[in-house]
């Protein structure tokens, strides 16, 4: 008897992807500030007010643009009432809105963004053309180009972004060692890294370097992460299984005020994601920058970022999560891009926490007493996730989760002992 084959997605038409302020009536905006927008009929928004997110909401309307800003702000102020509420009492509060633009451009610390690739040309174009329209005052950008098949990158950097572009060439496949080649080069006093499947917004650098200037205990910002595009089943799919989203309500972490999380510190992946994160580059270079088993490109499938929010916690920093530094994501298009994804993820999972117990053995205790808790937790989620119409799908990626999360170890120290990352 043959296993019955897993159903894909509900399939849904593309929904276009917009960026509207409540403060800005009528105005739509194309995501990283492209340029504007004319949606007819529907549309999924970034709501923001005054420049701040508020969360993602979606509307009909066959009126026209204007009756579908109406029906997407009506949407927003019922689904995002209490999202909308707080950020009132904070303008009320602060005469800056609460603003992390202030901070930021009184004391302006350079910042070096580290974009790792391996060919994808136009989309690297795309994701530094969105970068290279921050009005942020120092900062700079460094492509690592990661076992390039060819010289399509480098060709792109010096004909379309010479002058403006510094361009690296790190042999060795793996994230991990990109990255780390990258902070090799940083001359900011911050280092902050996103991937070439992304569009950055105009207010993430500022926003970064307000976070960090609010608190010298600081070792690590992340950021909001929302979807570029919806196109496809596939990236529907992904962004409602939750996407890479951490919420909407800025969170600091520390060991010295912990969380009631029954697994902190040991659950990174709530911390944020590697496609938006920055570090003071001397913390960073202190902890010996990223473990090159881990990361996409190595027998590992990820887990490097996860790793590093890991040991600036534990080596006593204090790590925020600031969603007014946005960045969208490319979602991947097709349906075993997602699945692979999922295992990815899980991979990624497993073998951060085996670089985190074999770093330090001593920490096996405490994560040992957490994990009962922790399993009973995620227990409660997967029934909760059951109540979705495409629950059939998320069962399946749930349970590619799970198998890369068993096979984590296992690539984690193939990594360790190849020493080299592979595709």
């Amino acid at each position: 008897m043959t296993a019955a084959p897993v159903r894909s997605p509900l399939v849904r038409p593309p929904v276009p992807v917009v960026d509207i302020d409540l403060g800005r009536p009528g105005e739509f905006r194309l995501p990283g500030d492209r340029g504007p927008a004319r949606p007819r009929r529907q549309a999924r928004a970034l709501v923001r007010l005054h420049g701040r997110p508020l969360g993602m909401v979606s509307a009909a309307n066959a009126s026209g643009p204007d009756g579908l800003w109406r029906a997407l702000a009506d949407t927003a102020h019922v689904e995002l009432a209490e999202q909308l509420t707080r950020l009132r009492a904070v303008d009320r509060a602060e005469p800056s809105g609460g603003s992390v633009r202030h901070p930021a451009l009184q004391q302006a610390p350079a910042i070096s963004v580290i974009v790792a690739t391996r060919d994808r040309p136009e989309m690297l174009r795309r994701c530094l053309r969105s970068l290279l329209r921050s009005t942020y005052p120092e900062f700079e950008v460094v492509v690592v180009d990661n076992a390039p098949a060819d010289g399509a990158t480098e060709a792109l950097i010096r004909e379309d972004f010479a002058g403006r572009v510094r361009y690296v060439r790190e042999p060795v496949a793996g994230l991990a060692r990109a990255h780390n080649t990258g902070l090799a080069r940083a001359r900011g006093s911050v280092v902050a890294f996103t991937d070439d499947d992304t569009l950055v917004d105009p207010g993430w650098l500022p926003a970064l370097a307000g976070t960090f200037a609010r608190d010298l205990r600081i070792g690590c910002v992340t950021g909001l992460i929302v979807p570029a595009e919806l196109e496809t089943p596939a990236q529907d799919a992904l962004e409602r299984q939750g996407g890479f989203a951490k919420g909407y309500v800025p969170v600091t972490w520390s060991l010295a005020d912990p969380p009631g999380d029954p697994l902190f510190p040991f659950t990174a992946g709530r911390f944020g994601s590697g496609a938006n994160m920055a570090f003071r580059t001397d913390a960073l270079r202190a902890l010996g920058g990223f473990d090159t088993a881990t990361g996409a490109g190595t027998p590992g499938r990820g887990g490097d970022d996860l790793l590093a929010f890991f040991e600036i916690l534990t080596a006593g920093h204090t790590l925020a999560y600031q969603p007014s530094a946005i960045v969208w994501h490319c979602h991947r298009r097709t349906r075993d891009a997602v699945a692979a994804q999922a295992f990815g993820y899980g991979a990624g999972l497993g073998a951060y926490l085996t670089g985190a117990l074999l770093r330090n053995p001593r920490r096996l205790p405490a994560l040992l007493r957490r994990l009962p808790r922790g399993i009973h937790y995620a227990m409660t989620r997967s029934r909760a996730r059951g109540a979705d119409p495409e629950a059939g799908w998320s069962r399946h990626l749930a349970l590619l989760e799970t198998r890369g999360m068993v096979y984590g170890p296992c690539g984690y120290l193939r990594g360790r002992l190849t020493g080299a990352g592979t595709r």
